[in-house]
């Protein structure tokens, strides 16, 4: 039997995607590729814009004209945000939404044997606890993804997620490091914390984000942490301090911003303003040996002004990122920001994000330049017909590792970075 999945959204989807292939991996199923004929069809959908709702429906429908008789799964978090919406997709012969998903096996059997449509939209509670799933080798990445948090308890005017993801639950420390220590054992080097608001951890266990961090440094076979995407606002001066003293710890930072403009965060309903953003960056470059940042920016924010655009791109130009995600507003039914006046017109949006865009770039190109000479380690990646490897360095700059043929996907090694080379950096082995 052929099952195919097909993933949208974060790294936590990624990473529950990954749980999910695991399930049918062990009962002897074989998982197939995109576009490939299956027995069984899984979207885990996101729903942060409309049109991850239109994508997964789309995909939904061409799968079932694949395969009329295949069994088709529509999961994750549009059918927990949007119920009635996900019900009307009549091509989904089963739809759960972001719990649940440890079941989707058995589910999947009970429908072969009844045919009869199953709907278990399981309701998120107050006192809901953290989801485990039946977690194995992470083979869709060379480092491994280890979700240890989900849900959200922000209000975020934009953000359709607490609703789709819950309360904050978090993953007690002592199961993150089992499964960390499976991973290592399985050959992983790196690993990525995830989680739906990361910096949340521990709010409803009483611990915090540094326990995780420095208990999986205590992993003889784990060389490298990393996180994923940070609220900045939510730590303390001492657990910057805490992370800085792991050496295993990538000081990379993906910190969300999403304006770089007072007005705007304050209409978001973001708990900081540029200052305390700017006062946090130049706390951890104290901390820190050159410290790489990345984010993500919201144009066309309902009320934004082309002068507040203005002001938020400068602001992102002056926090030097290695990468910005710049993306447009995305009017979520369900949530403030939908039901403000002073929405922008899609052309204007459009415009603003092309120019954000070719903004970023030019700040990346400064960015990388001052890591020529510079030396650090790099995680291997994918090999090139010329025995080069695409890696990427504990700050996450992506770079072309030369004179490697020897060496093997996931391996790291000591690295000096030597020129840009189009949207990577070169690197030779030292």
């Amino acid at each position: 039997m052929k099952v195919c999945f097909f993933t949208l959204g974060c790294k936590v989807n990624q990473q529950e995607t990954a749980a999910m292939i695991n399930i049918f991996s062990q009962h002897g199923w074989e998982i197939a590729a995109d576009k490939e004929v299956s027995d069984v069809y899984i979207v885990n959908s996101c729903t942060v814009t409309l049109s991850g709702d239109k994508k997964s429906i789309q995909w939904i429908r061409r799968a079932k004209k694949q395969n009329p008789d295949a069994v088709v799964v529509l999961c994750g978090c549009m059918p927990q945000a949007f119920p009635d919406k996900a019900i009307a997709v009549s091509e989904a012969d089963i739809i759960i939404g972001s719990k649940g998903k440890g079941q989707i096996f058995d589910l999947v059997q009970k429908f072969m044997a009844e045919k009869q449509r199953i709907v278990d939209i399981k309701p998120h509670g107050e006192n809901d606890a953290f989801e485990e799933l039946a977690e194995g080798e992470d083979t869709m990445h060379t480092r491994a993804f280890l979700k240890i948090q989900d849900g959200c308890n922000r209000s975020c005017a934009y953000c359709i997620i607490p609703k789709a993801r819950g309360r904050v639950r978090s993953r007690s420390v002592e199961s993150i490091v089992a499964q960390a220590k499976k991973l290592a054992d399985l050959g992983h080097k790196e690993i990525v914390l995830t989680g739906v608001n990361i910096s949340c951890y521990g709010q409803d266990i009483g611990t915090n984000v540094c326990d995780v961090i420095e208990a999986v440094a205590e992993i003889e076979n784990v060389h490298r942490i990393r996180f994923g995407s940070l609220e900045l606002d939510l730590f303390t001066d001492d657990m910057l301090v805490r992370m800085s003293r792991v050496e295993k710890f990538c000081p990379h930072f993906h910190l969300s911003l999403q304006s770089g403009c007072d007005k705007t965060l304050k209409a978001m309903n973001r708990l900081y303003d540029t200052k305390l953003y700017t006062d946090m960056m130049n706390r951890l470059r104290e901390l820190f040996v050159k410290p790489v940042f990345t984010t993500d920016i919201i144009v066309g924010f309902p009320g934004e002004t082309e002068q507040d655009f203005i002001e938020s791109v400068d602001f992102v130009q002056k926090c030097e990122f290695l990468k910005v995600h710049a993306f447009t507003f995305s009017p979520r039914k369900g949530t403030v920001a939908y039901e403000m006046a002073d929405q922008i017109p899609n052309d204007i949006k459009s415009e603003r994000n092309r120019v954000l865009t070719f903004k970023s770039e030019q700040t990346k190109n400064k960015v990388m330049e001052s890591f020529i000479g510079f030396e650090d380690t790099a995680l291997l990646e994918q090999q090139l017909p010329d025995g080069d490897w695409t890696a990427y360095t504990s700050r996450y700059i992506p770079v072309i590792v030369k004179n490697s043929a020897h060496l093997n996907g996931g391996d790291i090694v000591n690295v000096r970075l030597t020129e840009i080379n189009g949207q990577r950096m070169t690197a030779e082995i030292i």
